[in-house]
């Protein structure tokens, strides 16, 4: 059971890296990376604590990247371990982080000390980038690294995020692209008034509700051969003011897109502003891009990557472009290709989260074997 990446995962986990604190973790793998060749840089933005390591200086760059910082444990008294002191039950290695992403990062680590080992004088260029500002509001990590890197004219050739992708099993799938995000806050003006005069008031909802049917059942793309077709969806509706005899005098809807590269953000603006002026509404909408959508198409990265995990764990992994946003979608402006990889996410930000312990020394075979793959 012990090994290298599964001793270096269990140090990991025992920091109680809560967002956005790294709580030394960072400082763990910049020692393990320094010792390799690697030039160091720490870049600290608004209280949030980043890593850029590189080794090397010419392309083409291999970057792994991920996050050290993780979600709260919920009710401690539910977990049957102490969240921030790993325990292996029934082949399972219980912690807050061990599957979202210290596994990974652990992985990574040791995967570039026996691929420096084997390949001291290696072609291209390793890198590191590693926030604590993942799961928080990711407004002061990964971003601002990005920002840095392309200010100063420095590109990524090929990216690994080591997020949990797996589904059913250990191996059946790679992120290759994530759905956009955006988001809108909109209200909808009317009249109020008192509910037995409805000729001297305009009720909003009233208004509002052929525009709301045509928005729900407008076809905003098509999708792809990569993604599902955009979604329009509300998540808050409000109107009135909790007295039943009142007409309101504004109704507010929160509602998201998640479209994917066959639409983009500024597009659906303008088709949503469109369809409700054409039922003549008077609106305001307060609109928030939390991310833009990213694609790699198979390539280099996508079959190195699914050769070695189908070498390690006779698994072929299947490319999908489901669940939320991820980094990538800030790495995929200096990156021309990236991918997500890592184990079973079925776990994730809840009680008892957990890897299989089997799993811990494959997933850095897998980095390893691919790092073989682009650069000897």
């Amino acid at each position: 059971m012990a090994n290298e990446t599964f001793e270096l995962a269990v140090e990991l986990l025992r920091r109680k890296s809560l967002t956005p604190d790294h709580a030394g973790c960072h400082d763990l793998i910049a020692q393990r990376l320094q010792a390799l060749g690697f030039h160091i840089e720490r870049h600290c933005h608004n209280g949030v604590d980043n890593l850029w390591a590189r080794r090397g200086h010419v392309a083409p760059l291999v970057c792994f990247a991920g996050h050290s910082d993780v979600v709260p444990t919920g009710p401690v008294e539910r977990w049957q371990s102490d969240p921030f002191e790993p325990t292996v039950r029934d082949g399972q290695l219980y912690a807050r982080g061990a599957a979202d992403m210290k596994t990974s990062l652990a992985a990574f680590v040791t995967a570039t000390e026996r691929f420096v080992a084997a390949h001291p004088d290696h072609p291209g260029s390793l890198g590191f980038l590693i926030t604590s500002d993942e799961e928080g509001p990711a407004t002061d990590g990964t971003v601002k690294l990005v920002e840095t890197l392309k200010a100063r004219g420095e590109f990524l050739d090929f990216c690994i995020i080591g997020e949990p992708t797996s589904a059913a099993e250990f191996g059946d799938t790679i992120k290759n692209g994530r759905r956009g995000s955006l988001s809108g806050k909109l209200t909808i003006k009317g009249v109020q008034g008192h509910i037995a005069y409805p000729h001297l008031a305009k009720n909003p909802i009233h208004l509002a509700a052929p525009a709301i049917a045509e928005l729900a059942d407008t076809m905003w793309d098509e999708g792809n051969a990569y993604f599902p077709a955009t979604t329009w969806q509300i998540s808050n509706i409000h109107g009135g003011t909790g007295a039943s005899n009142v007409i309101p005098g504004t109704l507010v809807i929160d509602f998201n897109f998640r479209f994917s590269t066959a639409s983009t953000a500024e597009g659906l603006m303008d088709a949503l502003h469109e369809i409700l002026n054409s039922h003549g509404l008077d609106f305001e909408i307060d609109w928030h891009l939390s991310g833009r959508p990213f694609l790699t198409p198979r390539g280099v990265l996508c079959e190195h990557l699914s050769d070695a995990i189908r070498e390690v764990t006779g698994v072929t992994p299947e490319l999908s472009t489901t669940g939320g946003t991820s980094d990538g979608r800030f790495i995929a402006d200096i990156c021309p290709q990236v991918v997500e990889f890592g184990p079973l996410n079925m776990s994730i930000h809840k009680i008892n989260e957990h890897v299989a312990v089997e799993n811990i020394e494959p997933l850095a075979a897998i980095y390893q074997k691919t790092l073989e793959k682009l650069l000897t």
